[in-house]
C-alpha cells in the first residue's frame, strides 16, 4: 500500500504564501511609516524563530521558522524599499517627503506616481 505524505507540499505552499504576503506588506509599511518600525520586524521575527524551537508539530514549527526568517529578511527589504523610492521606482508618500534624499527632478515624478 502506498501512502502520500503531504507535509512537504503543505510547507512549500504556505512558505510561498508567507513570502508572497510580505512583499506588499514591506511596500505599504515603508510608504506609510518609513523605516522607523524596523525593530517590530526584528522582535516579531526573533519571537517567531524562538517559538519554532518550542513547537513539536513539524508543519507549525517549520512555518514559524519561515515566518521568523521572512520577518528578519523584511528588515533589509524595508531599507531597500526606501532606496527604491528615492530612485523614483516607487511612489513616495508626499506627507513624508522630508524622510527621503531624492533629487528634485525625481521627487516630483515619484509624488505623481510616474514610472521612470
Amino acid at each position: 500500500m502506498h501512502y502520500m505524505y503531504t507535509t512537504g507540499v503543505i510547507i512549500a505552499v504556505l512558505t510561498f504564501l508567507i513570502i508572497g504576503i510580505f512583499h506588499p506588506v514591506v511596500i505599504k509599511v515603508e510608504y506609510y511609516t518609513g523605516t522607523r518600525f524596523w525593530w517590530v520586524f526584528l522582535v516579531t521575527g526573533l519571537l517567531a524563530v524562538a517559538a519554532s524551537l518550542l513547537v513539536a508539530q513539524v508543519i507549525v514549527s517549520t512555518l514559524l521558522g519561515v515566518l521568523g526568517a521572512t520577518l528578519l529578511w523584511a528588515i533589509g527589504e524595508l531599507f531597500s524599499q526606501k532606496k527604491r523610492v528615492e530612485k523614483g521606482w516607487f511612489p513616495m508618500n508626499p506627507k513624508r517627503r522630508a524622510d527621503y534624499e531624492v533629487p528634485e527632478e525625481l521627487a516630483g515624478r515619484a509624488e505623481r506616481g510616474e514610472a521612470k
